[in-house]
């Protein structure tokens, strides 16, 4: 109906948003390009372009039908987040003092990776805390050799995931330890293995922070 994906990196986003409430709600393209930030009104042409089409009422009643379903999860997503937040606070809030002031990462990411691992007296060690996030490799047999595989990918995906980002952004930091450590191995391993890798180090020097 609207291909607003070839302006607009993300279609659900504040602009993205505006765009669609305004079709829905029958307003013409010059009052829904005043709700826009000055960044996409520079690509009018081409939105006036895309809106430059009529849409039947059924149409716009669904379109509205789904943008209240995407604000009702919104609200759904922020109370939940709210949640995560306030859990690992109570709860954990040395670990989180730790955490955020050493990962570089935002609070809720802090908060939903502890809240995701829960004690860290349950592992005792920081490799057990590596293999219970699935972050190390599987290890098989071939006649009398050993090889390592793809990692088990165990535990918890959103914790997982979280400590990947983390990797990701410590191997963008220049001057890093964690940097010399990712670069060293991705000459080896290639880049996908080193993010995992650097994880996995990452994943230990948590359990260190905590635990010691």
């Amino acid at each position: 109906m609207f291909n607003l994906k070839d302006v607009l990196t993300d279609i659900f986003g504040k602009s993205g948003r505006a765009i669609l409430s305004g079709i829905s709600s029958g307003k013409n393209v010059d009052q829904i390009m005043e709700n826009l930030s000055p960044n996409v009104r520079n690509k009018s042409a081409q939105i006036r372009e895309i809106l430059d089409k009529e849409i039947s009422q059924s149409a716009a009643f669904r379109l509205n039908i789904c943008l209240k379903l995407i604000k009702c999860l919104d609200d759904e997503i922020e109370i939940l987040e709210i949640e995560i937040f306030n859990y690992a606070y109570r709860n954990h809030e040395r670990e989180m003092e730790i955490l955020v002031s050493v990962l570089g990462v935002g609070e809720l990411g802090v908060a939903t990776l502890i809240a995701e691992i829960g004690d860290f007296k349950d592992f005792s060690s920081g490799n057990k805390l590596a293999s219970w996030l699935g972050i190390v490799p599987n290890v098989y047999q071939s006649a009398d050799k050993y090889h390592n595989g793809r990692i088990t990918k165990r535990g918890s995906k959103e914790a997982r995931w979280i400590l990947i980002q983390i990797a990701q952004a410590a191997a963008r930091k220049k001057n890093s330890k964690l940097k010399e450590f990712f670069n060293r191995k991705k000459k080896s391993i290639g880049y996908a293995k080193a993010i995992v890798a650097l994880a996995r180090k990452i994943a230990t020097i948590i359990w260190h922070l905590i635990r010691q």
